[in-house]
């Protein structure tokens, strides 16, 4: 099958509205590669018939398909991992001054590495479901919120960890091939697990959240999405809250009301 410049800029056009995803010039090859698998899914075999459903009033549920397919998910445990042990500092710190909730927002969880790895920090912390401590993890993809959702790794995911934490907070699946481990209960009661489109804020939650992760998501977006999403980010953050973002991503020019504390990690002032 081949991709031709008109349906190439279509399928841009289409992706930046429905996700805020910003596909650069170029990526022609990636675009045709991951649709045209879930093309072949559906036994179609021409790019213009696959726009025509995409664009048809009843095209909602397989434009949710087009973008789980068009999505990158790339993470680890750990991932950054100064972040986590700010998170540990911070957290211990409000604990010791009396915090009894705590609320935290993965943004971008993907297969659900960040998430977990916030809720062990937490657990490490102290913290647990029963302590009034939740995390809400979002992502776009339907299908890559299924995988986060059951949990379970393979032994080469968790060879990054902290020595013990594997032991710690995972089982291992019997019968699994190849061997995987499952993330247990304890850590699973932290989190609620919800579809979520980061260009289209303001976004549903109340808050006040205490800490919010958009780590490594904004690259794929152009500055007005990341100007909306970082402001609907400060409203739901606490005075005093922190919002996280990627190492190779800053907020300079984008959000004056945050203030840097260090590279990667801003704070919403208290008044």
């Amino acid at each position: 099958m081949d991709l031709k410049t008109k349906e190439f800029e279509e399928f841009r056009t289409l992706v930046y509205e429905t996700s805020g995803i910003n596909l650069g010039e170029g990526k022609e090859s990636l675009v045709s590669s991951r649709i045209g698998k879930r093309m072949r899914v559906l036994g179609m075999d021409d790019f213009r018939s696959y726009l025509d459903c995409l664009k048809h009033a009843s095209g909602g549920d397989e434009m949710v398909h087009m973008l789980d397919a068009i999505s990158t998910n790339v993470t680890s445990f750990f991932r950054e991992p100064e972040h986590f042990d700010f998170v540990r500092d911070t957290v211990t710190e409000w604990m010791r001054k009396g915090q009894k909730r705590f609320r935290f927002w993965s943004a971008a969880s993907s297969s659900g590495e960040e998430p977990y790895t916030l809720a062990m920090t937490l657990a490490e912390c102290g913290l647990t479901a029963d302590t009034d401590t939740r995390i809400l993890a979002t992502d776009i993809s339907t299908r890559i919120l299924a995988s986060a959702r059951e949990g379970v790794y393979s032994q080469s995911k968790l060879a990054g960890m902290p020595a013990g934490f594997a032991g710690k907070y995972f089982s291992p699946v019997r019968g699994a091939s190849p061997a995987g481990s499952a993330v247990q209960d304890r850590l699973k009661a932290m989190i609620v697990f919800k579809r979520l489109n980061l260009a289209f804020p303001p976004f549903p939650m109340k808050g006040p959240l205490d800490i919010i992760m958009v780590r490594n998501v904004m690259i794929y977006f152009d500055n007005n999405v990341r100007r909306n999403l970082l402001a609907d980010c400060y409203r739901l953050l606490k005075p005093g809250g922190y919002l996280l973002v990627g190492h190779a991503e800053s907020l300079t020019g984008l959000v004056k009301e945050f203030k840097c504390i260090r590279p990667s990690i801003y704070q919403k002032p208290a008044p």
